[in-house]
């Protein structure tokens, strides 16, 4: 199932959706009040707490719809969790072709880590999968894009056993790790405030569930503007899903709706000769197959 957070073009409120296809969404509440069901699915959060039995619930309503779908040209998607509860975990120099660009560009002769690199980015970063990206040059004007595949936990877990990480995976989504530079080095190698700035985590266009989608060995592309800079695979992850997991998990408690953005593959703008940036009006577009497509336009609303 492809899982949506959408807002109905007329009003403000958020509502949890099924994608049915490309342009239609039923809706999950009205759902299941025709059911008479008592599920609260008013969240992506409480979906994703609500565990099997929700999800049972969920595979029943795209058999059977009742109500009439929505088409999304009378709505907007969202984030599919417009606001994660903590940071978004992140891992960096992840694909081994994107340490090797990285080292070359910082002239960094650094070894292949044993351990995976983990970052975050604040909850406020998160901004949906077609909203302007905010672009302020007195801030900044190195404006760097990074595709990745994201992990949605679905249950807790503490001290997670490499076999078993897999069963904590709720579902995917797509991620665009957007970086300001020279705001992420000035700040003694501590990346977080440059990879946290407002509407730096794009997310979505929704969340397949893990029993939909092999993870494993997908296309995942990055391109501005009609221009590929990323295209790679997930096979390519230096530090597989389950290893992370695990990582993560080792004396801290991963809770259901945390994201864990897994790294990006080679083809970033700052280590390309001469640095590339994004510019006002330029349209970010991050895929990976099997999840869907985000276009996010630079410093210029829709």
């Amino acid at each position: 199932m492809k899982l949506v957070t959408y807002q109905l073009l007329d009003t403000s409120s958020l509502k949890t959706g099924i994608l049915i296809s490309r342009d239609e969404v039923l809706d999950i509440e009205s759902e299941c009040r025709v059911r008479g069901a008592t599920n609260n699915t008013s969240t992506m959060i409480d979906i994703i707490e609500g565990g099997e039995p929700t999800l049972a619930r969920l595979r029943e309503i795209v058999a059977s719809p009742k109500t009439t779908p929505i088409l999304l040209n009378q709505a907007r998607l969202k984030a599919p969790i417009p606001r994660p509860r903590k940071n978004v975990f992140c891992v960096g120099w992840n694909y081994l072709e994107h340490f090797s660009e990285g080292a070359a560009a910082l002239q960094d002769a650094r070894e292949l880590p044993q351990w995976p690199v983990f970052f975050s980015k604040a909850p406020t970063a998160v901004t949906g999968p077609y909203d302007a990206i905010p672009y302020d040059a007195s801030v900044s004007t190195q404006l760097d894009w990074e595709v990745e595949l994201g992990v949605i936990i679905g249950r807790a877990g503490k001290n997670i056993a490499t076999a078993d990480a897999m069963s904590y995976v709720f579902g995917y989504t797509v991620i665009n790790d957007i970086t300001w530079r020279d705001i992420q080095r000035r700040h003694g190698g501590q990346w977080d405030k440059g990879k946290s700035l407002d509407g730096t985590c794009p997310m979505g266009p929704c969340i397949v569930t893990a029993d939909a989608l092999e993870p494993n060995n997908l296309d995942i592309e990055c391109r501005v503007s009609n221009i590929t800079k990323q295209k790679s695979n997930t096979r390519h992850l230096y530090f597989k899903i389950p290893r992370l997991i695990h990582d993560l998990s080792i004396g801290q408690t991963l809770e259901p709706g945390d994201v864990i953005s897994t790294g990006t593959p080679e083809g970033v703008g700052f280590a390309r000769h001469p640095p590339e940036w994004m510019q006002p009006g330029d349209l970010l577009e991050t895929e990976i197959a099997g999840i869907g497509v985000m276009r996010n336009p630079i410093g210029v609303e829709q």
